[in-house]
């Protein structure tokens, strides 16, 4: 099957530059787009006038608006749009299913306190089985700007449980043209967590944060063989997972964290430093699933 990129629209500014933003991607990759809206009929219980006919319309007239705006500004753009009878997270999930990545819009409430998921959004990145990509208008516009800087990953685990984060991280990096950050983050244990075994690898290599080094250059390893035309910077630093990474990707166009796949009897989670960085990163946010 022809890798494909999806998009969720709604109309409102964030779902625009959501579009923008995966367009741009669709035309840098060579890959067509298929723009979705998720729409259900579902009358209110309240003493209005409600027509599905005109409701349908509006629907339609969402999609062909974005259309309009997404030819226009990408001619070269392979472009398909569809209307889900579906409510907007198994809709969304549904047509993401076979995807390279799926792409939907963020709320921002302010430059102090961050941005906001929403809880579609929230749960869409939980459950996707595809990279989910967390687009907010920029400075208020709806259209996403041209993007800059450096492409941010956050790598942790071992060689095998980052794989898929790094692979995107790299392939993302090598069609921009531009280096990659690969960032991990450490916290020095509690004493009881300490054990003789621990101590042991850690005085090995001359230390906790000697040891981290190794284990990221062991991970990315494999990925500079593949993407040799990719430069690399290897961060190291000590601190929680999601400020580390808000702070190395101040300037980025684009930061890539790992959601491990999990459930709990309160649903899906994304994991504290993918909920981090979603709702206060200023660039576009990748949500990648791994084991």
């Amino acid at each position: 099957m022809k890798r494909t990129l999806v998009v969720g629209v709604d109309g409102s500014p964030q779902s625009r530059a959501a579009a923008d933003w995966a367009a741009q991607e669709a035309v840098r990759r060579g890959l067509p787009l298929h723009a979705v809206h998720a729409w259900q009929w579902a009358p209110l219980a309240a003493p209005i006038v409600q027509d599905r006919e005109t409701e349908a319309r509006r629907a339609e007239d969402v999609l062909k608006e974005v259309e309009g705006e997404l030819i226009h500004r990408y001619p070269g753009l392979d472009l398909t749009a569809e209307v889900l009878s579906d409510a907007p997270v198994p809709g969304l999930l549904h047509a993401a299913e076979d995807a390279e990545l799926l792409v939907i819009g963020t709320r921002g409430y302010g430059a102090l306190v961050g941005f906001l998921l929403g809880s579609y959004g929230r749960q869409v990145i939980a459950a996707a089985e595809c990279p989910v990509v967390s687009v907010r208008p920029a400075h208020g516009r709806p259209v996403a700007v041209p993007e800059e800087g450096e492409v941010v990953v956050g790598q942790q685990g071992g060689v095998q449980e980052s794989a898929e984060v790094l692979r995107v991280a790299f392939e993302a990096a090598a069609t921009r043209k531009v280096p990659l950050r690969a960032v991990r983050a450490w916290s020095l244990p509690p004493v009881c967590g300490y054990s003789p075994g621990s101590m042991w690898i850690a005085d090995r290599f001359g230390g906790l944060e000697p040891y981290e080094k190794a284990a990221l250059e062991q991970a990315l390893e494999p990925w500079r063989e593949k993407y040799p035309q990719v430069e690399v910077v290897a961060h190291v630093e000590q601190g929680s997972g999601g400020q580390v990474l808000l702070a190395a990707a101040s300037d980025a166009q684009l930061l890539v964290v790992g959601r491990r796949v999990r459930g709990s009897a309160m649903g899906a989670h994304i994991g504290s430093v993918a909920h981090a960085v979603l709702h206060h990163s200023a660039c576009p946010v990748a949500v990648v699933p791994h084991p």
